[in-house]
C-alpha cells in the first residue's frame, strides 16, 4: 500500500494483521473444494494523518462484486432498519413525491423499498449482476455498475438530479473514493443530501469487533477521515448520529458547499474521538491483545465442549463469520455444520475452513447442543426465534466482546 485513500499521505503504520485469508463471500462449491484457494493479506493499517484505518491490500472488485452472496433482505432486524430510516430521512429532509433516491451498492433493493413505498423514484446502483437481476425482477430499477463519475453521468442523462444519495453498508467497499465522491456530487441537486451509514470504528475497538474486518471492508470509519474526505470536495458533513444497526454505526449526513452554520453533533463527535484516543497507537496495540484473547477463550471454550461430546454448529454464514472461523481455524471438526436462510449459500461450504452450510430445514435433522453466533450483529432476533430450541436446553456462544455463552 503506498498512500492513504483520503488524504493520499505515506504516512501509513500497520496496526493489525488477522493474515493470509480467503475472499469472505466466495462460498465454495463440492468441486471447488479440490481446487487450490486463493488467499490475500488482511492487514490493518492506520494514517497517522487523517487518521483512517484502512486494509493495504485490495481483492479486485470484479472478483468480489460481479457475483455476490450476500442479499440485504435476509434478516427482519436490517428490512426494518432500512424501512424505518427511509421514513425518517423523507420527513427529515421533506423529500416530495417523485423525488429522485439513488443508492450506491442497492443490493436486493430493500433500502429503496422503503422509498418507493413514500412515492419516491427510485434507482439503486450495484455491480452484481446477479443481485441486480434480483432488485429489477423485484420492481427496483437497478443499474448493474460499479458507481463513480461514470455511472453518474449516465444517471444524470436519463433522470436528472438527485435530491438524495445514499451509500448504506457500502462506502467501505470502495478503492476509489475520489471517483465516487465525485460522482454523488455531479449527481446531487444543489439542495441534495448523500447519506453515508457505516460501521463505527469506535463501537469496533470498544466492543472488540474484530470480524467486520474483511476484504471487501477496505476502510474503517471515524468521523475526522470523513470530514477530511469531503472537505477535499467541497463538500460538508453537516450532521451526524450513532446508530445500534451492525454493532455500532454512524449515519452521516452529507452536503454540497461549506457553511459557517454551527454543526453540534459532528463537533461533539469529534472532540469525544480526540478524547478516547481514536488515533493514538497505544489504542490499537489493547485492540490486538483483546483480540488475541478472544481467539484464545473462543478455541478453549468450543474444544472444551467437544470434549464433551457436545455438537455445535454456527448460527448463519456471514461474511464477518468467516474472518473469525479463518483467523481462530475453527472448522469441520468442531462445527457440524453452518445453517444459512440466504439459499444462495446453501449447500456450498465456507471459504477457507470449508464447512458445509445448510438449510434451516436440514439442520432441524441434526439438532447441537450449541449455535455459534456468527451474525452476532442479530442476536435478538435469533433470540427471539429460538425459543424452542433454547427452551430445549440449547445454547448460543456468542464470540465477541468475550466469549460468552447464553
Amino acid at each position: 500500500m503506498k498512500h492513504c485513500r483520503i488524504c493520499k499521505s505515506q504516512n501509513l503504520q500497520m496496526v493489525l494483521s488477522l493474515g493470509d485469508q480467503p475472499h469472505c463471500n466466495h462460498f465454495l462449491t463440492e468441486e471447488e473444494l479440490r481446487l487450490p484457494e486463493a488467499r490475500y493479506p488482511l492487514d490493518c493499517f492506520l494514517c497517522n494523518d487523517c487518521g483512517l484505518l484502512q486494509l493495504g491490500y485490495v481483492v479486485p472488485p470484479e472478483v468480489m462484486f460481479r457475483q455476490y452472496l450476500y442479499i440485504s433482505g435476509t434478516t427482519r432486524t436490517l428490512s426494518q432498519h432500512f424501512h424505518q430510516l427511509a421514513g425518517q430521512l423523507v420527513e427529515q429532509f421533506a423529500l416530495s413525491p417523485d423525488s429522485l433516491v439513488v443508492d450506491v451498492g442497492s443490493n436486493d433493493g430493500t433500502f429503496l423499498k422503503g422509498f418507493k413505498a413514500r412515492r419516491m423514484r427510485v434507482l439503486g446502483v450495484d455491480p452484481a449482476i446477479n443481485i441486480a437481476k434480483m432488485a429489477n425482477a423485484s420492481g427496483i430499477e437497478t443499474l448493474c455498475d460499479f458507481f463513480g463519475r461514470e455511472a453518474a453521468a449516465r444517471i444524470l442523462a436519463d433522470k436528472g438530479k438527485a435530491r438524495m444519495v445514499t451509500a448504506a453498508g457500502v462506502f467501505y467497499h470502495i478503492p476509489d473514493l475520489d471517483d465516487v465522491v465525485r460522482g454523488v456530487r455531479d449527481l446531487l441537486a444543489d439542495d441534495g443530501v448523500f447519506v453515508v451509514q457505516a460501521n463505527y470504528l469506535v463501537d469496533m475497538l470498544q466492543k472488540n469487533t474484530f470480524d467486520n474486518i474483511y476484504h471487501e471492508h477496505l476502510c474503517y470509519y471515524s468521523l475526522k477521515p470523513l470530514t477530511a474526505l469531503f472537505h477535499r470536495f467541497e463538500m460538508e458533513v453537516f450532521d451526524v448520529e450513532r446508530h445500534p444497526i451492525h454493532g455500532g454505526s454512524i449515519i452521516v449526513y452529507v452536503r454540497k458547499g461549506e457553511t459557517s452554520t454551527p454543526k453540534k453533533r459532528v463537533d461533539a463527535m469529534l472532540a469525544a474521538e480526540r478524547d478516547q484516543g481514536v488515533y493514538s497507537l497505544d489504542t490499537y496495540r489493547a485492540f490486538v491483545e483483546r483480540v488475541e484473547q478472544i481467539k484464545d477463550r473462543l478455541v478453549t471454550m468450543l474444544r472444551d465442549l467437544k470434549a464433551q461430546g457436545k455438537r455445535i454448529a454456527a448460527y448463519g454464514a456471514p461474511a464477518k463469520g468467516n474472518t473469525l472461523l479463518n483467523f481462530c481455524r475453527i472448522g469441520p471438526d468442531v462445527l457440524d455444520y453452518a445453517i444459512e436462510k440466504n439459499d444462495l449459500k446453501v449447500g456450498r461450504y465456507t471459504p477457507g475452513m470449508h464447512i458445509p452450510v445448510v438449510s434451516e430445514e436440514d439442520a432441524g435433522r441434526a439438532p447441537v447442543d450449541y449455535h455459534l453466533v456468527l451474525p452476532w450483529n442479530f442476536l435478538e432476533e435469533f433470540l427471539e426465534k429460538e425459543r424452542g430450541f433454547r427452551t430445549n436446553g440449547g445454547k448460543f456462544i456468542v464470540p465477541v466482546p468475550m466469549p460468552y455463552i447464553i
